[in-house]
């Protein structure tokens, strides 16, 4: 397997905008780990499927065609030839991908699919497993975290430019259930490693973010 880079931590700690600034630096493809997990809520949604139905999401995922397509730099999600991108970012698949990723079969085959990505070529994958569980073996490492109350204002602050009704506290109450859903579930968690480097952003831009990483690369 290729040296790829792999960045973990929570929801809205800004490992996503940090990890296309290393991407784009190094001048390799990024991986939006997460996009693949909400792309299987969609498609579970689609089909009518509960996305806490461990049993049905088990035998539905086993078939499910999930593939990332790249339009110049941007990536795009395609489930059994559908390009889905636009289905992404809503609050319920939000939602729908932590509760999906907690099932074993799902994880199972999405860590499937990323691996092979990552044999082919060397890429920054960002996600909740990645150091732990997808790319163990590779010496760069990252966890990027920030507090739960800095992540809620980020996110406060981007429904509110993005001309959206937005609550503080709700935003914040779903952080925290996010993250509890996210650390606590049974099958990988999400955690940070011994040998992973952990960098705290609460007080950081993403531009020190992104430096303090590539110093590291």
């Amino acid at each position: 397997m290729k040296q790829s880079i792999g960045i973990d931590g929570p929801a809205g700690a800004g490992k996503s905008t940090v990890a296309k600034r290393i991407a784009q630096a190094l001048g390799i493809p990024y991986l939006d780990t997460g996009a693949m997990y909400r792309a299987t809520a969609v498609a579970a949604k689609k089909h009518g499927i509960g996305f806490t139905d461990e049993e049905r999401l088990s035998e539905f995922v086993r078939t499910l065609d999930v593939r990332v397509q790249y339009l110049g730099s941007e990536q795009h999600m395609l489930v059994d030839g559908e390009d889905v991108t636009g289905q992404l970012r809503t609050e319920e698949i939000s939602q729908g991908a932590s509760l999906v990723s907690r099932v074993p079969a799902v994880r199972d085959r999405m860590v499937e699919l990323q691996r092979e990505v990552a044999h082919a070529q060397r890429v920054v994958m960002d996600g909740r497993d990645i150091c732990t569980n997808v790319l163990p073996d590779t010496p760069y490492k990252f966890f990027v975290a920030a507090s739960a109350e800095e992540r809620a204002n980020r996110r406060y602050k981007q429904l509110l430019e993005a001309g959206q009704e937005a609550d503080y506290d709700t935003i914040l109450k779903d952080i925290v259930r996010r993250d509890k859903q996210d650390s606590e579930r049974a099958y990988k968690p999400l955690y940070c490693g011994a040998d992973t480097k952990r960098i705290d952003t609460t007080h950081m831009t993403i531009e020190e973010a992104t430096q303090a990483i590539l110093s590291e690369v």
